[in-house]
């Protein structure tokens, strides 16, 4: 939601969803939307594009990570 956000025109957004592998037509509908960055955060273009893989590239924690290693410890295994 915050890249949505911060790629503020539909033209950014084209650019940089393209740039991570979303298909034309389906980063064209997201970026000519109406809907809000939080509900096009979950659509399927956006999600092809900004994967686990490429958000924690960019420094990102996973909240599920958190989670294990708080629950379930390595040593505790």
């Amino acid at each position: 939601m915050c890249y949505l956000k911060q790629w503020r025109w539909a033209r950014t957004k084209v650019r940089e969803l393209r740039r991570l592998g979303t298909s034309l037509h389906a980063a064209i509908f997201v970026a000519l939307s109406r809907k809000g960055p939080w509900r096009l955060s979950r659509t399927l273009a956006t999600q092809t594009g900004m994967t686990n893989k490429w958000l924690k590239d960019q420094g990102l924690l996973s909240v599920k990570d958190l989670c294990v290693n708080i629950h379930y410890p390595a040593t505790a295994r």
